[in-house]
């Protein structure tokens, strides 16, 4: 059986703006391993994804592991030195927030004393 030719369009490109369409005839077993060429190369690269996804899932499940193992031994208060700089940071914050709050109730009496003064976000400079 002899071979049927098919035609395809390739697309030329003479500059940003044209472009040209040249018509080139191709047997259809060139069609055929092309096809296959390009479906191996597929495969090829679907394996690499594949080998890369294992190699992502592992390294998560260690991180996983890492973070579990952290976290039962600040349960259990194994780790003594990162507790006391938890309660530490705690105590830093809520001192802050108490001195927030003060400074906040000192705007509000200071805005209530002065009929022209508003506090809010200063307004934006004109160019």
């Amino acid at each position: 059986m002899p071979a049927k030719k098919v035609e395809k369009k390739i697309i030329v490109k003479e500059d940003a703006a044209k472009k040209k369409f040249v018509r080139k005839s191709s047997t259809k077993e060139e069609i055929i391993n092309q096809l296959m060429q390009s479906n191996l190369a597929l495969q090829d690269k679907t394996a690499d994804m594949i080998h890369a996804m294992k190699e992502l899932t592992k390294r998560m499940d260690m991180m996983v592991a890492l973070f579990e193992e952290a976290a039962s031994q600040i349960k259990s208060g194994t780790d003594e030195p990162l507790m006391k700089k938890l309660e530490e940071l705690l105590d830093q914050n809520k001192t802050i927030a108490k001195g927030l709050i003060l400074l906040e109730k000192y705007v509000r009496e200071r805005a209530s004393a002065m009929p022209g003064f508003r506090p809010g976000p200063p307004s934006p400079e004109p160019f």
